[in-house]
């Protein structure tokens, strides 16, 4: 190794549980806090950020068995990084965990990178656009009518023309939610909705005949994001101008190359803090190259910004309430939109953020 090679002094990893500001539920899921695993890498002087939104089980794999194999080992390397990670979680079980794991020490390693070579992280990774549009996504089941209207219609008011809803928790109800948020947000926004794979095929398939008279416009997860068959047949008798989604579930390329060979859907998702990190974002994204379908990311807004100004075949990407708010409220720099499009600051290297440790230490758990 040249000694000029800047090389990984130290690695710190951290788990933060922060409150969510009100009760969140999905179709399947209902949760009252989220937490934050932190990854910190020093070399050359700089220190690179990554995290996830994952669980304590991801940051003690990363600190007992990640940490060690990056030990004085070169900085700039990340393929030679990225692949001993994943060499060294071969008998561990690969997707979950362990991806996350790699995830949120990849994303570290790319924002050191930047940092050591001054350059934001969307140039380093070659810009295909300065800025990408966002959909504000939260409309969460356990939300009232009244919380669901303000939420969505906030956003629409400050810009944003996309907005995503939560449902299936309660088919029976979903009808008129839908129409409450369409009412919220008039005519010209853009309605999604998320299932979170809460449906049967047969469901799905009368939820979407049902929220034509919305104009909804993507549905995401209408069946399980496992069940490619069924994500076929929302995609081939889904109503026109209705996109089929899924994806954020995906760990490994391999993963997505399935959900593309099956023609599972319209618009693929990606998450970086599940599938390698930026990495395997970038991977996913040279496969949507190759298969000519969109790409959107998943949470996360502040990490995934600037791989959507980068990836070639990204439409735009999720402003998730949960996640958003967190990022505001620890990383200074975490960017908010404007007119409903985010754009990398141009005068602040890597992922442009920098972790509030003094506003993050009541939260910490590890």
């Amino acid at each position: 190794m040249n000694a000029s090679t800047p090389r990984i002094e130290r690695v710190d990893v951290a788990t933060y549980r922060i409150p969510t500001d009100l009760p969140e539920s999905d179709g399947t899921l209902a949760w009252n806090s989220t937490t934050l695993v932190l990854v910190r890498l020093a070399a050359g002087g700089k220190t690179g950020i990554g995290y996830g939104y994952a669980d304590t089980a991801t940051a003690k794999l990363t600190h007992d068995t990640l940490a060690p194999l990056l030990d004085a080992q070169d900085a700039m390397a990340i393929g030679a990084r990225w692949r001993e990670m994943v060499a060294a979680v071969r008998n561990l079980g690969r997707p979950g965990i362990c991806s996350m794991a790699i995830s949120a020490v990849d994303a570290a390693l790319w924002d050191l990178k930047a940092k050591l070579l001054g350059l934001p992280l969307a140039t380093l990774l070659g810009m295909a656009r300065p800025t990408i549009s966002v959909y504000g996504s939260g409309g969460f089941t356990s939300y009232t009518i009244e919380q669901l209207q303000r939420q969505l219609g906030g956003w629409v008011e400050a810009g944003m023309r996309m907005v995503k809803m939560k449902v299936g928790r309660e088919p029976d109800k979903d009808l008129g939610r839908v129409q409450a948020a369409r009412h919220a947000i008039g005519d010209a926004a853009s309605l999604f909705v998320d299932a979170n794979g809460a449906c049967t095929r047969k469901q799905a398939l009368a939820m979407a005949e049902a929220f034509v008279e919305c104009g909804v416009a993507w549905f995401e997860e209408p069946v399980s994001s496992d069940d490619l068959a069924g994500l076929r047949l929302l995609r081939d008798r889904a109503p026109p101008g209705m996109a089929i989604s899924a994806g954020e579930y995906g760990y490994d390329v391999f993963y997505f190359r399935r959900m593309l060979e099956a023609q599972a859907v319209d618009v693929l998702q990606a998450d970086a803090t599940r599938c390698g990190g930026i990495t395997g974002f970038m991977a996913v994204a040279a496969l949507c190259d190759a298969f000519g379908i969109p790409l959107s990311s998943h949470c996360a807004p502040t990490l995934h910004l600037p791989l959507c100004c980068a990836a070639q075949q990204a439409i735009h990407l999720e402003y998730f309430h949960d996640h958003a708010r967190i990022e505001r409220m620890l990383f200074d720099g975490a960017p908010s939109p404007d007119k409903g499009r985010l754009a990398p600051d141009p005068g602040r290297p890597g992922l442009g953020i920098d972790f509030k440790e003094q506003d993050a230490q009541c939260y910490l758990v590890s």
